[in-house]
C-alpha cells in the first residue's frame, strides 16, 4: 500500500529562472500538499497534463526526491525517514531509462538483482518468467547501444521488476513504443494486480487507463482536482467519454 498525506514539493528558483519564468518568486511549486492511498491488488491512474507535477511526484514515492513537507507510506514503511526500507519495496519505471550503452541486458539484471540480493533460484526464475513475458531472450546478449528504443523500454522494466517489488511505479510505461511491446507491459501490469501488488501508473492514454485504472487521481498545477475510483469518474461524467472529460476538468480548474 502507499499512503500520501498533504505531500509538497517546492523548488528554489534561481535569478536566471526567475527571469525566464517572469516571477518575483523564489520557490516553484510542483506539488501542493497532495493526498491519497494505493491499494494492494489495485491498479490506480496518476493523470494530468504536462507539467502538472505527476513526475515529481513519482520520484518522491520512489525516494528520489525529498519532498518539502507532508508524509509518505510505502507498504507500512516510512518513505522519508527509511528510504533505503522503502527502495527495497519498490520497483520504479521513470521516463528515461539510463542504462550503460557497453552493457548487454543479460549483464544489466544481473547487476540489479544483485544489488537487490536476489537469491540465485530466485533469479533464474524471475528472469526467465520477464525475459518470456515481455519477448527479450532474442537479444539478451546484445549491447544495450544496439537496441531499438522498444528493446531498451523492455530493459529497464526487466530491471525495475527483477526483484519482484510489492510496489511498483510505472511513469508512462507504453511511451513512445509499437503496439505489440505496449500489450505486453499492459500484460505485465495486470499480473502485477492479479499477484495482489500495489500498482501506480500514469499515461496519456486514455484507452490504457480506461483498460487498466481501479482508482484515479487528476493532478494539475501541483493540485489534486479529482480522486476516487474510476466508477466515481463515471458517475460524475459530464462529457461523453473519458478524454473529453479529462479536458473538461483540466480546463474548470485552470
Amino acid at each position: 500500500m502507499i499512503e500520501v498525506k498533504n505531500l509538497r514539493k517546492e523548488f528554489e528558483l534561481s535569478k536566471k529562472q526567475q527571469k525566464e519564468f517572469a516571477t518575483t518568486e523564489k520557490v516553484a511549486i510542483a506539488v501542493d500538499s497532495i493526498s491519497f492511498t494505493c491499494q494492494p491488488g489495485r491498479i490506480f491512474s496518476l493523470l494530468g497534463p504536462n507539467g502538472a507535477g505527476k513526475t515529481t511526484t513519482m520520484r518522491m514515492l520512489s525516494t528520489l526526491f525529498q519532498p518539502t513537507s507532508g508524509s509518505i507510506m510505502i507498504g507500512g514503511v516510512d518513505a522519508i525517514k527509511n528510504p533505503k526500507e522503502a527502495r527495497a519495496k519498490i520497483g520504479f519505471l521513470t521516463g528515461s531509462t539510463g542504462l550503460y550503452a557497453r552493457l548487454t541486458p543479460n549483464e544489466v539484471i544481473k547487476y540489479f538483482a544483485d544489488l537487490y540480493g536476489v537469491k540465485k533460484d530466485d533469479f533464474e526464475k524471475r528472469k526467465k518468467y520477464l525475459y518470456d513475458l515481455l519477448d527479450m531472450n532474442d537479444f539478451a546478449n546484445k549491447r544495450i547501444a544496439k537496441l531499438s528504443t522498444g528493446m531498451k523500454q523492455k530493459v529497464s522494466i526487466c530491471r525495475t521488476m527483477i526483484h519482484d517489488p510489492e510496489i511498483i511505479i510505472f511513469d508512462e510505461p507504453t511511451s513512445g513504443l509499437d503496439v505489440i511491446t505496449a500489450e505486453n507491459i499492459i500484460k505485465l501490469i495486470l499480473d502485477c494486480k492479479n499477484q495482489g501488488k500495489t500498482v501506480i501508473f500514469s499515461s496519456h492514454i486514455m484507452s490504457e487507463v480506461d483498460l487498466l485504472c481501479d482508482d484515479l487521481a487528476i493532478i494539475h498545477k501541483g493540485k489534486m482536482v479529482f480522486e476516487g475510483t474510476m466508477e466515481d469518474f463515471r458517475n460524475q461524467m459530464q462529457a461523453p467519454n473519458l478524454t473529453s472529460e479529462f479536458i473538461r476538468i483540466i480546463t474548470e480548474n485552470k
